[in-house]
C-alpha cells in the first residue's frame, strides 16, 4: 500500500500522523481515501480539479504536470510538500 507523507502543518487533522498507508493508484484515489479517514484534508490538498497552489505532490521522488491523475504504485511514496518557487 502507498505511504503517504502528511506536511507537518496538515497533521492535527491526522492525529499527529506523519506518515499514512492509503489505498489508491493515483494520486485523487489517494486524496479521496485520506478523506474519507481523515475528513477535511481534501480541502487542504485540492482546489477545485487540482493541486492547491502552493502545492506540490511527489510520487517517489517524482513531481510530475499529471497532478491528481498521476499513477501510485502500491509500493510508492507520495508527498505533498509546499511548492519551491525561487528568484
Amino acid at each position: 500500500m502507498p505511504i503517504v507523507w502528511i506536511p507537518s502543518l496538515m497533521q492535527s487533522l491526522t492525529g499527529g500522523k506523519g506518515t499514512i498507508e492509503v489505498e489508491g493508484n493515483t494520486v485523487r484515489q489517494i486524496v479521496d481515501n485520506l478523506e474519507a479517514t481523515f475528513p477535511g484534508i481534501k480541502d487542504r490538498l485540492v482546489d477545485g480539479d487540482r493541486i492547491r497552489p502552493g502545492l506540490a505532490v511527489a510520487v517517489d521522488a517524482e513531481v510530475s504536470e499529471e497532478g491528481l491523475r498521476q499513477k501510485v504504485a502500491a509500493e510508492s511514496e507520495v508527498h505533498f510538500v509546499a511548492a519551491v518557487s525561487g528568484g
